[in-house]
């Protein structure tokens, strides 16, 4: 079939993912851990037909504006982040939706996060060299530059330094929970990160939570602020999913969902592969 014929160009289309009025709220780009620039991202939403998006990099909002002038009026770019939060002595993973970017109190403490995400890096760094595993300075600098490091960002470093042959091996060899270069996030209180969001006037939700969430710790999170759940998520059962809306109506949370994107190596996390209606997004910016 010739390219760029109409009838070819139709099928094309037709054969592309659609997800009419759907909305994703939980993607990253290379502004934190993920491998797609915000231009990128937004021309994927808007092959893909979504209808908004929020951008949830971790601990920053560098992507926002970019892709919000990139987005014009064709696509909604709902303010977003994912903030690194502690709650009853685990990490908990908290996102932010509908805030004022230019908050300061909020901006404040999302520097101090990535300031401390530094320190961190260049910690891990120093144990590595301790194993014989050597990271260039220059390279780091070149991240720095533009995006919150992680530990991803390291492991991609350890295979350049031909110390593993693929991040997955890194992260088993290196920088695993346990690993023998890993050191520990500095994460905020979740009542604090909860109180950051409401105060810059956005609604918090309860990032992908554990398989060992219960109703009580929701509504535990509640009562500190908390406004949605994240129900939709590619890793989710459809059990658990079920669960989550039930107990989110029960406490009157708004439902939120995503493809938790990083990049095109991770085809289970799609843009798109999992995502909230319009109405649904609706019931989510009543809660501010």
């Amino acid at each position: 079939m010739p390219n760029g014929q109409p009838f070819t160009q139709l099928c094309e289309q037709l054969a592309r993912p659609r997800h009419f009025g759907r909305v994703d709220l939980h993607m990253h780009t290379t502004f934190s851990d993920g491998a797609y620039e915000p231009a990128e991202l937004v021309d994927l939403a808007r092959r893909s037909g979504l209808s908004a998006i929020a951008i949830t990099d971790h601990d920053t909002l560098g992507a926002i504006a970019p892709a919000r002038q990139l987005a014009g009026d064709s696509l909604t770019i709902v303010s977003g982040v994912e903030i690194t939060t502690e709650f009853c002595g685990h990490e908990l993973h908290l996102l932010g939706y509908f805030f004022d970017p230019d908050n300061s109190a909020l901006g404040a403490a999302l520097e101090r996060l990535s300031n401390e995400r530094l320190g961190r890096f260049h910690e891990m760094i120093g144990r590595l060299d301790t194993l014989g595993v050597h990271i260039e300075e220059e390279h780091v600098a070149q991240l720095q530059a533009t995006t919150t490091l992680g530990r991803r960002h390291l492991a991609e470093l350890i295979v350049k330094a031909k110390k593993a042959a693929t991040v997955r091996e890194a992260f088993q060899r290196y920088l695993g929970d346990r690993g023998r270069a890993t050191v520990p996030k500095t994460r905020l209180p979740v009542a604090e990160a909860i109180a950051l969001v409401r105060g810059a006037a956005g609604v918090a939700s309860w990032a992908h939570p554990l398989y060992d969430c219960t109703i009580e710790s929701m509504r535990e999170l509640k009562d500190l602020g908390l406004g949605a759940v994240e129900a939709e998520y590619p890793s989710f059962r459809a059990s658990k999913t079920k669960a989550l809306r039930q107990w989110a109506t029960e406490l009157g949370l708004a439902i939120t969902g995503g493809s938790d994107c990083h990049g095109p190596d991770q085809p289970h996390r799609a843009l798109g592969v999992c995502s909230i209606s319009h109405d649904e997004l609706q019931i989510l910016r009543e809660m501010i």
